[in-house]
């Protein structure tokens, strides 16, 4: 006899984790997942990020077509393969976006998606400890975001330069506005990582509604009909199938998510054919839409100060060892970015289309995977909303074999144009007197890249992934001809079938994307249970602020 289950949940990553918790508490639940669970002690040092974003035991570890746009390059794509998905190794960063990135869902047809409907489910997900406004922070949620307790005089100076340059102080960057500059806050609690596993599937694990099954490979949607009705997997040599009482809900994530309604018959009727696999309801949108972020990182070399290059080198690593062994203090605790900025391209824009990031360290030719041999200090910068996008789709009817992700990086000429401005911005910055007591000359681009080709050129051949992939099953009305799902999550013309993850999103919040998919799966746990979803927020026209 098969198994049954009322809801399946194909992938634990951050919205299958919130999905997992808040399900199971009144139904049966089986999680899938392709990776182990999340014991690897890398997981949870905050520094280890360093090591899980090129080990394949917790990373798919995909890789890009080649780019047009960036000379033909092809970029690693990490993607969680754990317990908590990529939530288990990216840079920790909680970050929501703006106002006008949710307003800009509603206005495309998705009911419920403004940012005075979602605002609810930022603070119901949220247990943010330190300053905020509880009218836009929450105190109770699952997810622990904290300030940064370690400082830097680069740091410092690197924020006094940059408000010297006219960008405001903000120590609340998730509150009422999201412009101007101050530290980032994180999830990381108690020098341990806060991953979605950590904060909302382990809470659940003990329930005997909650199956959690890991190393399994998911190898299509069963149907009857146009009706989900169950899920075929491996484990081992073994294959296997579950049915859902009620609804398969598909978490992979950006790049698997498509992939796996691809293999299982729904997309492009083309592509179908193309890979062997029979149509079961010929969708135009499964895969398209992919965008990504894409920071350049502008390195300067230091002088009379350390920096965290040198603390993670022999003796000095030792210590640092010592002291977050003994005391969970030390670089060990850090997310690889400290610093945020948030800002405008062109002060004619009413809305920052900017991020920038800050650390007093630097990594060998800007790839965040081993630090350089020298002091040093780093700039990245990505333009928020990018007009590129490209695509994810499957090579052949094969589930095990690696999907064609393409983000078409740097293909429209107003993201080049953004960009070239964004890296302007940050030579003023790495330029400010605050910061010439410590400044030792450019190491990239290089202080004889000065021309907008060739700065263009090097961001072309040394820009890599933000990891923010999203977009491939955007949330849109029927109407829309690249929308997969409705506004409560269900795929065009199937039953029993839902997508709840980054790859909903029709358009790139203003932001990492981390925070905005929890949120997604909040919402989508009251809209699949049938409860009222949370009352709206009060807000003026104008901002992110609340009424009086």
């Amino acid at each position: 006899m098969r198994e049954i289950f009322d809801y399946i949940i194909v992938g634990a990553g951050s919205a299958g984790s919130v999905l997992a918790n808040r399900l199971s508490g009144s139904a049966t639940v089986c999680v899938l997942e392709a990776g182990p669970s999340d014991r690897n002690p890398f997981i949870h040092i905050p520094a280890g990020f360093m090591k899980t974003l090129v080990d394949p035991a917790v990373n798919w570890l995909y890789e890009t077509e080649p780019g047009p746009g960036i000379d033909g390059r092809r970029i690693h794509a990490p993607r969680g393969k754990v317990l908590g998905g990529s939530s288990s190794i990216n840079g920790h960063i909680y970050n929501r976006g703006q106002r006008l990135d949710f307003d800009g869902w509603a206005q495309r047809g998705n009911r419920g998606w403004g940012y005075a409907d979602i605002l609810p489910y930022f603070k119901r997900t949220e247990r943010r400890i330190g300053d905020g406004d509880d009218a836009f922070r929450g105190r109770d949620g699952g997810l622990v975001v904290t300030d940064l307790a370690w400082r830097h005089p680069l740091c410092d100076a690197f924020i006094d330069g940059a408000v010297g340059l006219g960008i405001p102080r903000n120590p609340d960057y998730n509150g009422a506005r999201q412009e101007g500059v101050g530290y980032f806050q994180r999830a990381i609690y108690k020098g341990r990582r806060v991953s979605a596993a950590r904060a909302f599937l382990n809470p659940a694990r003990h329930r005997r509604s909650l199956d959690i099954r890991t190393r399994v490979h998911v190898h299509r949607v069963l149907f009857e009909g146009r009706r989900a009705t169950g899920i075929a997997y491996r484990r081992g040599g073994a294959i296997a199938e579950i049915q859902a009482r009620r609804e398969v809900i598909v978490c992979g994530g950006a790049v698997n998510s498509p992939q796996l309604l691809q293999i299982s018959g729904i997309g492009p009727a083309g592509l179908l054919r193309d890979i062997g696999v029979p149509v079961v309801h010929n969708l135009p949108g499964v895969g398209e839409n992919l965008r990504d972020h894409y920071p350049v990182r502008m390195v300067a070399r230091v002088k009379g100060i350390g920096t965290i290059n040198e603390r993670v080198r022999g003796v000095n690593l030792l210590a640092e060892v010592a002291k977050y062994a003994f005391a969970r203090k030390g670089v060990l605790t850090l997310s690889p970015s400290l610093v945020h900025i948030f800002w405008k391209s062109d002060e004619a824009l009413d809305h920052g289309d900017l991020q920038m990031t800050f650390t007093p360290a630097s990594y060998k030719e800007g790839v965040q995977s081993q630090l350089d041999d020298f002091p040093g200090m780093t700039v990245a910068v990505w333009q928020q909303r990018p007009e590129s996008s490209g695509y994810a789709r499957a090579r052949s009817g094969d589930a095990m074999k690696a999907p064609a992700i393409q983000p078409n990086y740097l293909a429209r000429e107003y993201d080049q144009r953004v960009l070239l401005d964004g890296m302007r911005l940050g030579r003023r910055l790495l330029g400010t007197p605050e910061l010439a007591p410590y400044y030792d000359g450019e190491e990239y681009p290089g202080a004889g890249r000065t021309g907008d080709d060739e700065l263009l050129g090097f961001a072309r051949q040394m820009g890599t992934t933000a990891f923010h992939l999203m977009g491939t099953c955007a949330m849109g009305p029927a109407s829309d001809p690249g929308a997969v799902v409705d506004d409560t999550l269900r795929v065009h013309g199937i039953a029993g079938l839902r997508v709840v993850d980054a790859s909903i999103m029709p358009t790139m919040p203003s932001a990492n994307t981390n925070a905005a998919t929890l949120i997604i799966a909040e919402k989508a746990a009251d809209m699949i249970v049938g409860k009222p979803p949370l009352a709206a927020a009060t807000l003026n026209s104008t901002s992110n602020e609340m009424d009086p």
